[in-house]
């Protein structure tokens, strides 16, 4: 029997076909398909993934998308629609992330196609900025950074430096930065938060050091940049990160996820007009005409400018601070809980995100417990953890019920399973011992193997 999807239930098209089929019958089929998938993360039980979780938005946004779907972003001379939508995404984002501090207002952006366009333009612009270095350019990043940056760095041929992190605060080591850094390093990185614990890197300290070095500092704010402003506005104990913090270069935050616009967007935010403009591409003689690019993609759907706007001009600052006091306040009372159980224990100062462990027991137990409960967790390694990334679908009533009786069962399945193998760290565990290159092959093969079976089509 094929794991193919849905190949049991609808016709598998391995080639088009010959006659069209009826859009009835079409939207049908993908109707189906969306409410079956649906139903994963409207019970509030998978960590992130469904930022908004608002049917109602959603359709409003798809509404607002539907004006300018066929729209080229490019062709702006005919629809200067885009130009208003993309400059005023930009402006929102680059005031709510405090721009106005800087001493001048060159402040400027990009939109991207999402977290790593973002990150990967960060790198291109820091490389394209500083060719008067000699060698080759290198980066320092904490190792709880997205790996954005290393796919960014072997692209663009960016040496990168991975930090240590500090293990119980789970922070950026900034001696180790220091000693690090040499005449070729033209950007350090920090992350506010960072995806596996929710926590803040010291972005204060990180832009001292920079300033010293008179080297850029990127700060990732994909995953806290349109939520952590709120909770600090409603009284959170949030680490400064943003253009306030003396040395801060260039910030992303994707819209996509807390901003709660459609799949696809993000904004690239830079202190100075000039880092930004380097990363442009210029093909002045091509016979086809003058040819300029201010980012890696050529055609965009103004669609998704639409949309990303629609989602910011309805729901105002005041909409957002809503939010985000209902995810701060879940987050906590969910948090409350794991340090309930002192089998269990946080791993550092989280925010709205929070990864936990155990030193009783291999905490993916709780992982195999929880899944037959219908959650989703997000597993990590060294140490074995697990995250929980709190989105408004966790907002809901009775989640934190549901998670508060469910954990206490979990953590009794752990106890009584102690010398067992878990089922999921197969998969989401680290290597016993640490990683080494047999490990790294199998890893890779069973990877691959995964994606290959979802990929193939069957005969």
């Amino acid at each position: 029997m094929s794991d193919f999807p849905y190949a049991d239930r609808f016709l598998v098209h391995r080639t088009m076909p010959e006659e069209g089929t009826a859009c009835a019958d079409v939207l049908a089929t993908m109707s189906y398909m969306s409410e079956t998938e649906n139903a994963a993360w409207e019970s509030g039980q998978c960590s992130g993934t469904m930022y908004c979780g608002d049917h109602g938005h959603y359709d409003f946004l798809n509404e607002a998308f539907s004006y300018f779907s066929y729209v080229n972003s490019l062709q702006r001379d005919m629809c200067p629609s885009s130009t208003k939508f993309e400059a005023e995404v930009i402006a929102m984002t680059l005031d709510m992330l405090n721009a106005s501090a800087l001493s001048d207002s060159s402040a400027v952006g990009l939109v991207t196609s999402g977290g790593s366009g973002s990150i990967a333009h960060a790198i291109l612009a820091y490389r394209e900025y500083n060719t008067d270095k000699v060698g080759r350019p290198n980066v320092i990043k904490p190792e709880t950074a997205h790996p954005a940056f290393d796919k960014a760095c072997h692209l663009f041929g960016v040496e990168l430096r991975v930090a240590p992190i500090d293990p119980i605060t789970t922070q950026v080591d900034t001696d180790w930065v220091k000693k690090n850094i040499d005449k070729n390093t033209v950007a350090l990185i920090g992350s506010a938060c960072n995806y596996g614990y929710g926590t803040i890197d010291p972005i204060t300290e990180l832009g001292q050091i920079a300033l010293e070095h008179e080297i850029g500092l990127h700060v990732d704010g994909c995953l806290g940049g349109f939520i952590l402003p709120f909770g600090r506005e409603l009284g959170y104990d949030i680490a400064p990160f943003d253009f306030a913090v003396p040395g801060v270069t260039t910030i992303s935050a994707d819209t996509h996820k807390y901003g709660y616009a459609l799949k696809g967007t993000s904004v690239l935010c830079f202190a100075d007009q000039a880092l930004r403009n380097s990363q442009y591409f210029y093909q002045p003689d091509w016979s086809g005409g003058k040819y300029c690019s201010p980012g890696m993609d050529g055609s965009r759907s103004a669609g998704l400018l639409a949309a990303t706007w629609a989602a910011m001009v309805q729901l105002g600052r005041s909409g957002y601070r809503g939010y985000a006091e209902q995810i701060f306040a879940t987050s906590r009372s969910m948090q409350e809980v794991i340090l309930s159980h002192d089998s269990l224990r946080i791993l550092g100062n989280p925010s709205f995100l929070f990864s936990f462990t155990s030193d009783e027991f291999d905490v993916y137990h709780v992982n195999d417990f929880l899944r037959t409960k219908g959650w989703r967790l997000n597993g990590q390694q060294y140490p074995n953890a697990l995250h929980m990334a709190v989105t408004r679908p966790q907002t809901q009533p009775g989640v934190v019920e549901r998670w508060r009786t469910d954990i206490a069962d979990a953590v009794e399945y752990a106890q009584n399973h102690a010398g067992e193998k878990p089922k999921s760290g197969a998969v989401y565990g680290g290597v016993e011992g640490g990683p080494n290159y047999e490990a790294d092959a199998f890893i890779k093969m069973f990877m691959a193997a995964m994606m290959d079976q979802q990929s193939s089509i069957p005969s």
